[in-house]
């Protein structure tokens, strides 16, 4: 994982919670995780990562704070620690 992903990644997880984060980048990073992006209907995308599911809706801009707290708790529920296992 390079270092423009592991930024994302940890913007994901600070607080307070960032209101500037690209939709974009976060398919990227789960991408880069492992998880496997499918597209679905009504702009949303379907993460499976670690035997985990779950389906967030595409914003046109920036991520709002509702979803970066869910994209967070996926993340946590697939048993990934940015600070332990992708350091900055």
């Amino acid at each position: 994982m390079n270092h423009k992903h592991r930024k994302v990644l940890h913007s994901l997880f600070a607080h307070p919670i960032s209101g500037n984060i690209s939709p974009q980048a976060v398919e990227s990073v789960m991408q880069e995780l492992g998880g496997e992006i499918e597209t679905r209907h009504g702009s949303r995308f379907a993460v499976r990562l670690n035997g985990h599911t779950a389906v967030f809706k595409m914003a046109k801009h920036s991520l709002p704070q509702a979803e970066v707290t869910q994209i967070r708790k996926f993340i946590e529920t697939c048993g990934i620690d940015p600070e332990k296992d992708y350091p900055l």
